[in-house]
């Protein structure tokens, strides 16, 4: 029971891992295959490790076959190429998480210009320029370019297309004027209305909430609350990563757990003090149903992104225990909402979120299962007695803390390229905080807003988000509160997956044998750094030297450089000053000076032609040329020139100079392969 939704993700995992998408048939006679060896094994198998071998076969085949029907049904269109400005006209579904030009809507296109109905995406996700913000459900009509959805920042690292792939968005881009309002000649579909009216009242009490509490605290508070995190000062978030705890931002299994424990522990307080409804009731039962409610509503509430989703299955799980009779809390019931996730999201496997949940949870609900209750007299005196129970909740609370955060360490390290020296003391501190003031003054508040009632509960849950907010600045701001590491090669973290499960879920000492795999990210060598890093679109580009990552536009495609340098365990420098030391550069491009460690030059004139004697200044004293465009039609004498038609075929690439002249390139469309999500031409 424990290992059939380890198999199950292990075959959906095979299937994302493949650089070609299979044929339909495969995913039928996968689910064929694995009814055929269930089957043989209820009828034929009558040794315990054949028919275990054989169950975890057929989840095996299961899963990879649920990821290709997945993948089949999701199929929508997607925007083309194209970076001609284009009249959206639509509907607004929701404010979705601020990038770094501004604000983003998710948008129902009625409309896009002169596109067919059939190449019109489904959903299409759109950056303003500041100005009017509308709320959702509201049609609007904008003047914006459209293109397909981001391709990997490099090559290797996460693929954003997928998500989208399989959220319906098929387009992506940026307003070039303002939003106006528009009549539309046709009502919305009925499902969409229902979206767009949860959202607005979801947005309207985000607006409550900020507007008792000010944009610091009030941001923080409707993020876990509604979901819209478009109110955070970006000083907080920062703050919260450097003392690990963002996971406080994201809706997911903490949310989920203290809003739906908080309600079953009042109700069942509520039923036992009550004796005539005790006697008539089975307190405990109601007490879980109607937190299964609480945890329902407030996945509505929240927007249901994906964690709060999988943290919702896994709280209806719990609760669901209560009410059969069984154990709430165990690594069964565990395993049953990984089941559950995995046939309703099958491409949850490749995502940080579920990785990282059910490897804390399943390290916690180890830790509850091995964990002895500590032995106590019947009769001690109370000051006693609430000494024992603060010692008990500390060691309780670090041990908690720990385990969680070395479950998520290999995820973190290898996804996100940072380590929190003081995450471990910091979710100590703010774990009372948000268990005990924060999330039930958001659950009263919230419930209360509507009737004008709200306003004392979301003082109280601001003040508490001021606290947190206190600690996080004080671990940030600590010495290494943050460590940079690189990322291990690609198969040391499914190594370390499989090594924390092996760790949590065998029973007995051979459990032991799983800490060297769960060590895989930790321990296995680095890939070597490549020398040049170039976006996409062949705009931005970034040397490795020495632990530095010197960017050549340090304001353009910034979020994508970072990724990268963390990812190679390099620090970026975002300042001029590093970047004019090595190379001459000016508005539109950059060439090396005679002590600069690589001879790149690179030129980001935009649609404009280059000139032919500044390509020829460039190609005179470089070894690498990078283009945005095309190249003049003169000979260069550099060894290799890289262009705009290049960078559209490939996408991202890393160099590697392996010698004078002498250059390796990995480009991202290559290691991605030819899948649904992807885009380009085929390289292979």
């Amino acid at each position: 029971m424990l290992w059939t939704p380890v198999a199950f993700g292990g075959g959906a995992g095979i299937y994302f891992s493949l650089d070609r998408e299979p044929q339909t048939w495969v995913g039928i006679a996968g689910v064929a295959l694995a009814a055929l060896v269930l089957l043989s094994v209820s009828r034929c198998s009558r040794s315990r490790v054949v028919t275990a071998a054989l169950v975890l076969i057929a989840c095996l085949a299961a899963g990879f076959s649920m990821a290709k029907l997945r993948t089949e049904g999701a199929k929508a269109p997607v925007a083309s190429v194209d970076t001609k400005p284009q009249r959206l006209q639509g509907w607004v579904i929701d404010i979705v998480s601020p990038g770094q030009g501004g604000p983003r809507l998710l948008i129902a296109p009625y409309r896009i210009g002169n596109w067919t109905p059939q190449a019109t995406p489904i959903r299409v996700r759109v950056t303003l320029r500041g100005g009017y913000l509308p709320a959702p459900g509201e049609p609007i009509s904008v003047l914006a370019v459209i293109n397909t959805p981001p391709q990997p920042a490099s090559p290797g690292s996460y693929d954003f297309a997928r998500d989208a792939y399989f959220q319906s968005v098929g387009g992506v881009g940026f307003a070039l004027g303002p939003v106006q309002s528009w009549y539309p000649p046709v009502e919305a579909p009925w499902r969409l209305r229902v979206t767009m009216k949860i959202n607005t009242l979801r947005w309207a009490l985000t607006r409550r909430i900020v507007d008792t509490l000010g944009v610091g605290s009030g941001g923080l508070a409707a993020a876990m609350t509604t979901g819209h995190d478009a109110f955070i000062p970006k000083d907080e978030v920062n703050d919260l990563r450097a003392a690990g705890l963002a996971h406080i931002i994201s809706i997911s299994g903490l949310h989920m757990a203290i809003v739906g424990g908080f309600v079953f522990a009042c109700l069942r307080f509520a039923i036992a003090a009550w004796p005539w409804l005790a006697l008539r009731v089975p307190g405990k039962k109601l007490a879980a149903g109607l937190a299964l409610a609480s945890v329902l509503a407030y996945l509505i509430l929240s927007g249901n992104p994906p964690p709060a989703e999988r943290s919702a299955v896994t709280a209806a799980v719990a609760f669901g225990a209560i009410l059969v009779d069984r154990q709430a809390i165990s690594l069964h019931a565990l395993a049953l909402a990984a089941m559950v996730v995995l046939l309703l999201q099958p491409e949850a496997v490749t995502q940080p979120g579920f990785q990282m949940s059910f490897a804390a949870t399943a390290a916690l609900v180890a830790l509850a299962e091995v964990w002895r209750a500590p032995v106590r007299e019947i009769d001690v005196p109370w000051p006693i007695r609430i000494v024992q129970g603060f010692w008990t909740w500390l060691v309780a609370g670090a041990m908690a803390s720990f385990v969680a955060g070395t479950a998520t360490a290999p995820f973190s390290m290898q996804d996100f390229n940072r380590v929190s020296t003081w995450g471990l003391l910091s979710n100590l501190a703010t774990e009372p905080i948000s268990g005990f003031l924060m999330m039930p003054g958001l659950a009263v508040g919230a419930v209360l807003a509507p009737f004008g009632l709200g306003e004392w509960p979301l003082k109280l849950a601001g003040f508490a988000i001021d606290l947190m907010n206190r600690i996080a600045h004080v671990a940030a701001i600590a010495p290494f509160s943050q460590i940079n590491v690189a990322s291990g090669p690609d198969w040391s973290l499914a190594a370390a997956f499989l090594g924390l499960l092996w760790l949590c879920l065998w029973r007995g000492k051979l459990r032991w044998l799983g800490l060297p795999l769960a060590l895989a990210v930790n321990i296995a060598p680095k890939p070597p750094v490549p020398d040049v890093w170039a976006d996409g679109a062949g705009s931005a580009v970034a040397i490795h030297h020495g632990r530095d990552a010197i960017l050549f536009r340090p304001d353009v495609k910034l979020f994508g450089a970072e990724l990268w340098a963390r990812r190679r365990g390099l620090v970026p420098q975002e300042t001029e000053a590093s970047r004019d030391a090595l190379y001459d550069c000016d508005h539109w491009s950059c060439s090396p000076k005679p002590d600069a460690p690589l001879k790149i030059a690179s030129a980001w004139n935009g649609k404009r032609p280059l000139k032919p004697e500044r390509f020829a200044q460039l190609c005179a004293g470089a070894e690498l040329v990078i283009l945005r465009n095309e190249a003049p039609q003169d000979a260069c004498p550099a060894p290799l020139v890289l262009t705009g038609a290049d960078f559209a075929r490939g996408g991202s690439a890393e160099l590697f100079r392996d010698g004078p002249g002498k250059w390796r390139i990995v480009w991202a469309q290559t290691v991605r392969g030819r899948r649904p999500w992807t885009w380009g031409p085929d390289l292979r």
